[in-house]
Order: structure tokens, then C-alpha cells, then sequence
């Protein structure tokens, strides 16, 4: 429980990254999840993420929302900064972070619930407004607090543990954030680390609006037949339409995919993205073919998981709003007030 705390004492032959921190020193406190949670794997893929490409923990800031998964940033980055906001309202304390302070790794951890309902009007203008962020949905079709009602993600025709049928139309958030401009776009399984930690670690390495969609079978109420979001229903409609490798600049990353078609990204920050590609036809420089390929693919009743798209080349809103490089929080009062002069003069501007 969280009031247990873990020994602070580290094994002296613990693997320490290159700046000297062990993959302990990126968890947090003992989870209260369900035992069997596809969230607390999430979170293992963070802290492995994290570790991999040397972040330094103070560095990374984690807000949330409400929800099984809104508690999660609560199990990693112990170090790290954390803020818990109200229902829905992660995207918005979010942004207003990232424009006082965009000096910090921002990670937004939410869930079906709180993003793609009460939250989804937050959800679309920080997307849409390319946050550089990483935005990660924890995503398993139901309110797994309030006993598994359906979720707004909760495909149409699924049934409950209680044998009711979902009769509503589901919203596809990864289709949402390839409309809205979105320049790094994945879906993952919860069970498949292999393939989810190389994703967060391209999210966290690039520039922009990244998000990751990330199938999250609740054990206690949606891992049961007639459920789509189950750990056999995934595993069985998986259709990968890529695998994935980030290689950072002052490192060499071994690959042992079999012989196909690579693709190589580079991304502003020198790191490369090698997609060894799955799907013959798939191109994840293509928005419209993404969303093209979803589409195809939900029709027949497969997930599709992978990067699917990303804009190595992408800004983001401090781009967009030409703000300085010195962070907001760091000017000083004569900085931010540029005086009666300059303000009377960009009002006449606006008459």
C-alpha cells in the first residue's frame, strides 16, 4: 500500500544509467491498483523509458487527472514534479505549465474516462494547439472507480461483466488526434512492453503534440468475454504495423528484426526513429493513410498498434506563439511589462 515506503537501500549491482541513476531511482510509491492492471505495466514502461534515455527526474513534470489512471504517476518518477488537477482538466494545467516553464519534460497521464468525456474538449485544444508534450491515455473502456460502466471508448456491440451491450458509438482518440494535428501518434498494449517502452521513449524525445492511445484491460471489470478491450481480445486483434527502435545520438541501439523494409526518422532533437515496417503498404509519415488504416482495420475488429504517424519536422505552441527561449517564470516585472507606451500601442493596432 502507499503508506508502505520502499526501502530506500539499492543493491550495490544495480545497472546504473549514464548519468548514474538506477532504474529504482525512477519508481514511485507502492501501487493500490488491482493486481494484474494493464496501468501499473504502463507505468513499468515509463520508468524503463525514462531510464533508458537519462532523464534526469527533476526534470520531468507528470499531471493528471481523475481515475484508476490519473493515480498512476503516483507508482513512478518519485523525483519528479506531480501535479493531481480536477476531472478532466489535466490538458489545461498542462498548457499553462508548458508556457510558464518550457525548460520541463511535460507527461500527461489520463484515461478513457477523464479524457475522452468530461475531458474532451481539453483534450482536443491542447492537441490541437501542439503542446510539446506526451500525452498518454490509459485506456480500457470503462470507469473502473465507479464499478465498469461503459466508457466513451467502449466499442459499440461490447458487452459488460454484467452481460449488458454497449449500443453507443465509440470515440477514437488516436483518429482524433491525427484530425487535430497531432505530430506524434501511437497506439500500444498495455501487455506488449516490448513495443510500448520504445514508443514513450520517441514520444519523450520529440517536439510537439505526441500522443499514445494505450489498450489497458481492467481486470476487474473488462477482461472478460464480449469485452474488446480484454487481455485475450488484444492479444488475438493485434495487428502491429510496425516495430520500433530510438536511437539517441551518442549511442548505438542493436536490432534483431528480420530483413524488411526500414524506415529512419530523425527527429529536432538528433535522436532517429527506425520503424521496421510490419505492413508493407504502411507509411507513418502519411496522416491520411493512418487514419485511413484505422478505420480498415476497427472495421474488421482489429487493433491496430504501432507508431502510426509522426511529423519529425513539427513545431510546437511556443513555435506558434513566437514566445521567447527564456522561460516565462524565469523574466522579471520589467520584462513582462513592457510599460503604458508599448501597451497603448498595440491597442491602436487593434482598433
Amino acid at each position: 500500500m502507499t503508506y508502505l515506503a520502499k526501502p530506500k537501500l539499492h543493491h550495490p549491482t544495480l545497472a546504473c544509467n549514464a548519468i548514474g541513476f538506477t532504474r529504482r531511482d525512477y519508481e514511485g510509491k507502492i501501487s493500490t491498483l488491482c493486481a494484474g492492471c494493464g496501468h501499473d505495466s504502463i507505468s513499468a514502461a515509463i520508468i524503463q523509458a525514462c531510464w533508458e534515455l537519462d532523464i534526469e527526474p527533476h526534470r520531468v513534470a507528470k499531471l493528471s487527472g481523475i481515475g484508476c489512471s490519473s493515480k498512476t504517476p503516483d507508482y513512478f518518477l518519485g523525483q519528479s514534479h506531480g501535479f493531481n488537477t480536477v476531472h478532466g482538466r489535466m490538458p489545461s494545467v498542462l498548457t499553462g505549465a508548458n508556457l510558464a516553464n518550457r525548460e520541463l519534460i511535460y507527461l500527461g497521464v489520463s484515461g478513457d474516462g477523464d479524457s475522452a468525456s468530461i475531458g474532451i474538449g481539453q483534450f482536443v485544444h491542447a492537441i490541437r494547439r501542439g503542446v510539446n508534450m506526451v500525452y498518454i491515455v490509459e485506456n480500457n473502456g470503462v470507469y473502473g472507480l465507479t464499478k465498469g460502466q461503459f466508457s466513451a471508448t467502449a466499442d459499440q456491440g461490447s458487452v459488460s461483466k454484467k452481460g449488458v451491450a454497449n449500443t453507443d458509438s465509440p470515440l477514437d482518440l488516436v483518429t482524433m488526434a491525427l484530425q487535430l494535428g497531432a505530430s506524434y501518434v501511437a497506439r500500444g498494449f498495455s501487455g506488449d512492453k516490448k513495443q510500448l517502452v520504445p514508443l514513450i521513449k520517441g514520444a519523450l524525445s520529440h517536439r510537439g503534440a505526441a500522443f499514445i492511445d494505450v489498450i489497458s484491460p481492467c481486470v476487474a471489470f473488462n477482461n472478460h468475454a464480449g469485452s474488446t478491450k480484454s487481455y485475450d481480445y488484444v492479444r488475438e486483434h493485434n495487428d502491429a504495423v510496425n516495430q520500433l527502435d530510438v536511437m539517441v545520438p551518442r549511442s548505438e541501439i542493436a536490432v534483431d528484426y528480420a530483413a524488411g523494409d526500414t524506415i529512419a526518422v530523425e527527429q529536432h532533437d538528433g535522436s532517429v526513429l527506425r520503424l521496421h515496417k510490419l505492413d508493407a503498404a504502411y507509411d507513418p509519415r502519411d496522416r491520411i493513410g493512418a487514419m485511413n488504416l484505422i478505420q480498415q482495420r476497427h472495421a474488421r475488429g482489429e487493433v491496430v498498434t504501432g507508431l502510426l504517424y509522426v511529423d519529425p519536422g513539427a513545431d510546437d505552441l511556443h513555435g506558434h506563439l513566437k514566445t521567447v527561449a527564456r522561460p516565462l517564470n524565469a523574466l522579471d516585472a520589467a520584462e513582462l511589462n513592457p510599460g503604458a507606451a508599448a501597451l497603448a500601442k498595440i491597442n491602436a493596432g487593434l482598433r
